[in-house]
């Protein structure tokens, strides 16, 4: 059974990514990718994996300690509960990058190289996500302030007020 629940985690997940990374445009893909209940199903098999090793869970979550996780690690069920738990983070963590690309305006193909990067190494993928934010978010600025000087300057050059001063 912990065999099945292992493979099932990520099975159940599978179908947001795919949405995310090949119909990014598709209009369900953003209503999809915008709910925090495509979890739920991934946090159930969480929940039948983690009932059998709650002591050795508990243990392992109450003091930290790499021995306890190992150990915890080293049961099918605990393992697997573990598995679940990060497909259901990762997947949040995907949805709320997609959510966040597509309010910046990013390219999906920018956007779903990415998110398949953070279907496998999540961290290196929102690392590199929140890199390409920050210096969309940068240029932004530039641009926007950028424009608002040449607006106020265009704007200058039409006021019949606007004069220079005489030296």
């Amino acid at each position: 059974m912990s065999v099945f629940l292992f493979e099932l985690s990520f099975c159940l997940a599978a179908p947001v990514w795919l949405l995310m990374i090949f119909a990014p445009a598709w209009s369900w893909t953003s209503r999809i990718a915008a709910s925090p209940l495509t979890v739920v199903p991934i946090l159930l098999v969480y929940l039948g994996l983690a009932a059998p090793v709650v002591p050795e869970l508990w243990v392992a979550v109450r003091e930290p300690d790499l021995e306890a996780f190992r150990a915890l690690t080293s049961l099918a069920d605990g393992a697997g509960a573990i598995w679940a738990q990060v497909v259901a983070w990762d997947l949040l963590i995907g949805q709320w990058m997609f959510l966040e690309a597509r309010r910046l305006g990013l390219h999906p193909a920018l956007t779903g190289p990415l998110l398949v990067l953070t279907v496998f190494l999540s961290p290196i993928g929102l690392l590199l996500f929140l890199a390409v934010r920050a210096a969309t978010r940068t240029a932004g600025r530039t641009a926007a302030r950028r424009a608002a000087e040449g607006v106020a300057t265009a704007q200058d050059r039409h006021d019949p007020h606007n004069r220079p001063a005489l030296p």
